[in-house]
């Protein structure tokens, strides 16, 4: 902001001497200044003067308020850095307290699956359609007025001249009525016209009124059959729902894992907690299977204060000493053991559980091979009278998993591996003797025209190689081209693994939907973890819609021949060629 001139004014005394005067502004410092001066030299000289002391003093003005404004800043900035410190202490804090109350805090927690809270009620989002009152019929707009012969204007003024003179008397009346005649015709004409738009006005009106009542109609009915679409929808979801209650109280094998898996899997944990497991239910002696993956020790938080420096504008954590995180791990797997249990035979409302065995698994870095193992850590059978029994808000989680003779280290934080009680069971009645198919491929052979058998065992052997690196195997069933399981996986991985169904599907048109629904049911009946539709041609789009958001992997004749590149085995895929072959 700078000083403002104005213009120099010239007044002069009676003696006629001039005398000139200059006006000067500072809106910062909101200053004015009048200089008078005979001399125009002189009042400009000091106006310059005034104009540079001004600015050297807003100048001054302007630092002083940067210095504090940065003093300020600073100070704002120091304020919020302590503020985020404290909010991260206070979290640091709640992380480290509920590592305490993992157990305590599931004793506050009805388990139990609600199934009518499973069902669908979400009333029909749409609105009912609402009728439009159509506009008035259109009315009858007023004619002119009928030209009458009595009107004046076709009387004609006969005059005294023209009564001696008949001719112009006939030439009058001739006239008015010929007038008369012309005005009555044109006025007949612009009625009739005005009658005929209104007819057709009311004509249109009375077309629209319709067309808007059926198109009503059948929005109506778009609606109707939208809205018992939605109905029929929640129905048959209840319906299922109700099936798959009756199927637990019937303790069908695979609805209470699926059961079991929702108990646990609505379960609220800390993030670090992968929340991952695989069930495995023995129905003649009711017993449940549980391998539960646990964190490694440095997944979970060590962190308990953060504190700001001001003097050096640093940020400082503090951290548990590794005494207390050890200590800390330990309580936190005997509790995570003890609550699991728990919640399973609080949940199970059809009995259906006699004893739960709970396998830890914990995934780690060997610091010797810099290499992931997996190990089972800690684990415990408990029975359910023996269990229920406990009062489980006075014990010591580790000296209860001891006196239910559970089986792990004395630091369960040196990830030292312990047999399970009971291991999850990989035996199925449906498996055969597998044979390999891989090494007779080559670019001759066209797996569109492969034996349907051949193409399952290829499929098993081909995913065998998959997972051999982490020690899965894979088994085929029997065969029966039902369009059921062609073969079963097993990865022993914590975390990405699991039961996996495999169908093989060798297609020479594009696989529908319907068969990405059948292994999805499959998975489901299964209790698998994921499911992989392998064909010989391609997927429609409805197949990939269908499977988005799923654990469903499908894959398509190109990825299948860049799987058997990817394990030194070539072959071809001729679509047309089976075709020509299988019509033959």
């Amino acid at each position: 902001m700078e000083t403002r001139f104005g213009s120099v004014d010239v007044s002069y005394s009676a003696r006629g001497v001039p005398k000139y005067s200059l006006e000067l502004w500072h809106d910062g410092l909101k200053k004015h200044r009048l200089i008078r001066d005979s001399s125009v030299e002189i009042i400009k000289r000091k106006a310059e003067l005034q104009a540079a002391d001004w600015d050297q003093r807003w100048c001054a003005v302007q630092d002083r308020e940067k210095t504090l404004s940065q003093r300020v800043s600073l100070k704002f900035q120091q304020e919020k850095q302590k503020s985020i410190a404290g909010e991260r202490t206070a979290e640091a804090q709640r992380d480290l307290e509920q590592l305490k109350t993992l157990l305590a805090f599931t004793l506050s927690v009805d388990d139990r699956i609600d199934w009518e809270k499973l069902k669908d009620i979400t009333p029909f989002p749409e609105r009912s359609p609402r009728r439009v009152e159509p506009p008035p019929e259109p009315s009858m707009p007023e004619l002119p007025r009928e030209p009458a012969q009595t009107d004046a204007a076709y009387t004609p003024d006969i005059s005294v001249f023209d009564r001696l003179m008949p001719s112009r008397k006939r030439t009058k009346i001739e006239s008015a009525r010929q007038a008369f005649a012309a005005d009555h015709a044109a006025w007949t004409r612009q009625a009739n016209d005005i009658q005929a738009a209104h007819s057709a006005a009311v004509s249109a009106h009375h077309e629209a009124v319709r067309l808007a009542a059926r198109e009503f109609v059948q929005i109506t009915e778009s609606w109707k059959a939208r809205k018992e679409a939605h109905l029929e929808q929640q129905k048959s979801q209840h319906a299922m729902i109700d099936a798959k209650r009756a199927s637990y109280l019937a303790h069908t094998p695979d609805v209470v894992i699926e059961y079991c898996d929702m108990v646990l899997s609505a379960s609220k944990y800390p993030n670090c907690f992968p929340q991952e497991f695989d069930l495995d239910y023995e129905p003649e002696i009711k017993q449940l299977i549980v391998d539960y993956t646990l964190p490694p020790p440095g997944d979970l938080p060590t962190l308990k204060a953060v504190k700001y420096v001001a003097s050096r504008e640093t940020v400082e954590e503090q951290h548990i000493a590794d005494s207390v995180a050890s200590k800390q791990y330990d309580d936190a797997l005997y509790q995570v053991v003890l609550r699991t249990i728990h919640e399973l035979f609080e949940a199970d409302t059809a009995n259906a559980l006699a004893t739960v065995v709970f396998n830890g698994i914990v995934t780690s870095i060997d610091r010797g091979t810099g290499k992931a193992v997996t190990a089972c850590v800690l684990s415990l059978r408990a029975n359910r009278t023996e269990f229920v029994a406990i009062n489980l808000a006075q014990v010591d989680p580790r000296a209860c998993f001891k006196s239910l003779k559970g089986v792990g280290s004395a630091r369960l934080h040196g990830l030292a591996a312990v047999a399970p009680i009971m291991p999850m069971r990989r035996d199925d009645g449906r498996f055969v003797s597998a044979y390999e198919v891989a090494n007779t491929l080559d670019t001759s052979v066209n797996l569109a025209a492969m034996d349907w058998e051949d193409f399952e065992h290829l499929i098993r052997e081909l995913f065998e190689k998959e997972f051999a690196s982490s020690g899965g195997e894979v088994k085929v069933t029997q065969a029966t081209r039902d369009g059921g399981v062609d073969a079963v996986a097993f990865d022993p991985d914590p975390i990405r693994g699991g039961k996996i169904v495999i169908q093989a599907k060798r297609y020479t048109n594009t696989v529908g939907v319907g068969a990405v629904r059948d292994l999805y049911g499959t998975v489901l009946n299964e209790g698998a973890t994921k499911g992989v539709l392998v064909t010989t041609s391609d997927y429609g789009p409805d197949s990939y819609t269908f499977a988005s958001g799923k654990p469903l992997v499908l894959l398509n004749g190109a990825n299948l021949l860049h799987m058997l590149e990817r394990h030194g085995h070539k072959a071809r895929i001729d679509i047309r060629e089976a075709r020509r072959t299988a019509a033959q």
